[in-house]
This record gives C-alpha cells, sequence and structure tokens, in this order.
C-alpha cells in the first residue's frame, strides 16, 4: 500500500500545482520574473511535501479550498491559460516520466517489455480532451470597443509602439553557413533559447547573465536537422533530422536519452509534442507519413498514424490537444488520425508553417491558424467549429516562394485592440502585421539579416525576439525603451 499511497498523494498534490499554475498569469502582472520564480518554488515544495505520506483525505479537501479561494481572488481563467496550464504536472514532469518507465517495474509487461500507449488509452485522451473543448462554444471577433478599462491597464499604447523592436540585443553566429531553420525560446521563459541547424547539431543558449552565450551543444544527429520541440517544463528536446531519426535530448547537460529511428528510413521534417501529455510527439516525415511516437518507450503508438498527400512540413496542435493540423492543412481529430478532411490552398504549394491560438486578445475568443504556404503571402484562417474546419480571414503579402518560412502569433493576450503577427520572408526582412487593421496592416518591420528569415520566436513577457536566416544567423532583438 505504501508506493499506491505515495502515487496518490503525487496525483492530489500534481493538481494542486496545476490550480496554480492556471492562475500564475494573474499574480504580480507588470512583474513576470516573479511569476517564473513563484511556480518552480511551489513545485519544489510540493514535490518535497509529496513524500511525507500525508493523509490524502486532507490534501484532497486542500485542494477544494485552495481552487475556491483562487477563483474568489481572481476571477474566471480565460481558455488559453485555463488549458496550458491544466498540462502542467510538475517542473519536471517529462523527465520524471521517462525516467518512470525506466525504472518503475508495473510500468513493464508480464514478460519485462515495455508496455506502449494502448489504442484505447490514446483514444481516451481524446475523448477527454472533446469533453473539455466542447463545453466552450466557438466565439466571434476580438476586442469589443467599450474595453476602455482594458486598454487602460495595457498603458493605453498603440500596438505600433508596443511591438517596436528596433536595437539589436545580441548576434549568434555558431551555425553561420548553415541555415537555421527552426528555433524557440524556452516555454515561460525570457533568457532560455534554442535553435536547430543544417550543419546537423542544436544549440541552446541563454541571454541572461550577460553576456549571452551558447549554454551547450546538441550533437549526434548525421545529416541535418529539421525542427524541434521544448517540452512543457522545458527539461526535455526532441529533434528531427534527414537522417531519419528523432532523438530526445536533456536540456540541463546536452545528453542524448534516446534515439527513434523512422521504420521507413524517411527522412524526418517536423515534431511537436501532444499539449495535454508530453509523454506524447507527434512526427512527420517526407514519405507523407504522419506518426504518433511514445518517448517514454520510444515506440510509435498504436493507432496513432496516416498517410498526407505530400510531404509533412508542418505540425500544429489547437490548444487543448484535441485537433491536430498537419501537412497540407489537413485537419485531424486527435486520436482519429485516420479521419481527416483538407483543404487545399494553392495546388503544389507547400505548407511549412502552421500556428494555432484559440484566444486573440482576453475579450473574446476567436480561434484562428497562421499558415505559411510558399504563395507569397501569409495567410491567417479561423477556425469556424469544434471540428477545426477552417475558412479564411485574411492574407498578407510578403516574399514567400520556395523557402520553409515560418510564423507566430504574438504569445500574450492583449487589452489593446487589434492583434499582431509575426513572419519571416525571403526579402531578408521580418514583418508585423495587425490582423485587425484592414488598411496598412504592416505595423513593424526589421532589417538585418544576410539572407531569408526563416523563423522568429517572442520570449515568455514579450521583451525580446529572436529571428533566424538561412546564412546561420540569428539575431535577438530587444523592444525600444520608452
Amino acid at each position: 500500500r505504501g508506493p499506491l499511497r505515495a502515487c496518490g498523494m503525487a496525483a492530489v498534490w500534481q493538481q494542486v500545482l496545476a490550480v496554480d499554475a492556471r492562475y500564475n498569469a494573474y499574480r504580480t502582472p507588470t512583474f513576470p520574473q516573479f511569476r517564473t520564480q513563484y511556480i518552480r518554488r511551489r513545485s519544489q515544495l510540493l514535490r518535497e511535501n509529496a513524500k511525507c505520506g500525508f493523509e490524502p483525505g486532507l490534501r484532497r479537501q486542500y485542494l477544494r479550498l485552495r481552487s475556491q479561494l483562487l477563483a474568489l481572488r481572481y476571477g474566471p481563467l480565460s481558455e488559453q491559460s485555463s488549458f496550458r496550464a491544466s498540462s502542467v504536472r510538475s517542473s519536471r514532469t517529462t523527465l520524471d516520466r521517462m525516467e518512470d518507465f525506466e525504472e518503475d517495474p508495473r510500468a513493464q509487461g508480464a514478460r519485462g517489455h515495455r508496455r506502449s500507449v494502448s489504442r484505447g488509452s490514446y483514444q481516451l485522451q481524446a475523448q477527454m480532451n472533446r469533453a473539455v473543448y466542447d463545453e466552450r462554444p466557438p466565439g466571434s471577433l476580438v476586442p469589443t470597443s467599450v474595453a476602455e478599462a482594458s486598454r487602460a491597464m495595457a498603458g493605453d499604447t498603440t500596438l505600433s509602439e508596443n511591438y517596436a523592436f528596433a536595437g539589436m540585443h545580441h548576434i549568434f553566429d555558431q551555425h553561420v553557413d548553415s541555415a537555421v531553420p527552426r528555433l524557440q525560446f524556452a516555454n515561460d521563459d525570457k533568457h532560455l533559447l534554442a535553435c536547430c541547424s543544417l550543419d546537423g547539431t542544436l544549440s541552446i543558449m541563454t541571454l541572461s547573465p550577460s553576456p549571452p552565450s551558447v549554454k551547450v551543444t546538441l550533437k549526434g544527429h548525421g545529416g541535418p536537422v529539421t525542427d524541434f520541440a521544448w517540452s512543457l517544463s522545458n527539461d526535455i528536446i526532441v529533434s528531427t533530422s534527414l537522417d531519419g531519426t528523432l532523438r530526445i535530448w536533456n536540456t540541463e547537460d546536452g545528453r542524448c536519452i534516446r534515439e527513434v529511428r523512422d521504420p521507413e528510413s524517411s527522412e524526418l521534417l517536423c515534431c511537436t509534442f501532444q499539449p495535454m501529455n508530453n509523454n506524447l510527439t507527434v512526427v512527420g516525415n517526407s514519405k507523407h507519413h504522419l506518426q504518433v511516437v511514445n518517448i517514454s518507450t520510444g515506440k510509435k503508438v498504436k493507432g496513432g498514424s496516416s498517410k498526407l498527400t505530400g510531404r509533412v512540413l508542418s505540425l500544429s496542435f489547437d490548444a487543448p490537444g484535441r485537433i491536430l493540423w498537419a501537412g497540407k492543412l489537413t485537419t485531424f481529430p486527435f486520436g482519429k488520425l485516420t479521419k481527416a478532411k483538407r483543404l487545399v490552398v494553392s495546388e503544389g504549394s507547400s505548407i511549412c508553417s502552421i500556428s494555432a491560438r484559440s484566444w486573440i486578445s482576453r475579450e473574446a475568443r476567436d480561434p484562428s491558424l497562421l499558415v505559411n504556404a510558399c504563395v507569397n503571402k501569409l495567410l491567417l484562417y479561423r477556425v469556424v467549429d469544434n471540428d477545426g474546419t477552417l475558412q479564411l480571414k485574411r492574407s498578407f503579402p510578403i516574399q514567400h516562394g520556395s523557402q520553409l518560412v515560418h510564423s507566430i502569433f504574438c504569445p500574450l493576450m492583449s487589452f489593446r485592440q487589434g492583434a499582431c503577427v509575426v513572419t519571416g520572408s525571403e526579402d531578408a526582412c521580418v514583418y508585423f502585421f495587425d490582423v485587425e487593421r484592414n488598411t496598412k496592416a504592416i505595423v513593424n518591420k526589421l532589417q538585418g539579416h544576410g539572407g531569408p528569415v526563416l523563423d522568429v520566436s517572442f520570449n515568455c513577457d514579450e521583451s525580446l525576439l529572436a529571428s533566424a536566416d538561412s546564412t546561420g544567423m540569428v539575431i535577438i532583438w530587444r523592444r525600444e525603451q520608452k
């Protein structure tokens, strides 16, 4: 009974942490560093207390009371923060779970073989996601015209003023002469950044303390690295390569924890974590296949595969992990990858970037999809129903005909009128667009790269923007000081 009791205790404390994490965005809105420190320390204390063997009934009572008090103090939650935080179970969930599979005999089958996620549990995850998501009907357009108080909280600055990035904070050139196709700041972090390169390596960089530096280089792939993703707890990175392998890395010491080879020996082109379960990673390859991999076992998930109509260059989940968009804008209900519908953007064009966003502002839900499709336009789609059906909302002109250019939504939900997206471009510039502005949608334009800009990424508080190009240069831009 001892191990089972400890397991139950850990589950209660994980739920307590999830509740705290949901409300963390509302704590000290002008001091994001405190929020990060708070949730990390809270996680440490909760894990320590979970080992003490206190009565589970008391802890469940504590969970109920804390949930009620936080709801009274901060009010109802937005959908995006709720879904994001509900997938947080501890500060080191991904690595802890992988170690559990390695060490816990209960994770082994009767003959000592590790169990992979069964088709039943895989579909159960999808049913749970669906039940949560269906409670929230799709809304319509974003900010209301009467949001004067909200805009006052935001400082009453315009969108152009808010995204006035100009000065270069730092330039990284460790991958010079080899393109950097992807880069991304760590989740909820201001100073930790990673990128992958066609030279076969990945870099994890830190911007603080000064001067910025390369923290660790991830070496092991035998070919160009095409994509990577941070786990929600930032302790794991998964990466794909043209060498046909998915690699799982420890971000602290750069150690390769596991290598998963593609059974078809095809080039792997993209990957992403399932947002509600970071044990599951979705991988796309050059032979048009999509596959779900359990990184704790290194095995592919039964029932989690599908064949598309072209190379799978990009993947994106909606916030609760219920819907997956892949390849040439093929929409899947996650858990039923055999049931798909496809939207034709332009015959023969490659969809190289897909980003999903459930909320563009805090005031109304507007599920949207941002797409780069090699048609010299950045495309913004509205998600019109819970099945992921797409409707083109508008497009923005950029130079994009052949390179794998990516774009992003700005991470913070703004109280301001308007909403901003950022994209790379083949003219070596970074563009900011206001998606709600009918004319003169360009909010800002950054120049400084020596080749096509392939990817862009914000840190958690939008004080820094990173961009990477085809020459291997990574530029960190800082917000103008007012």
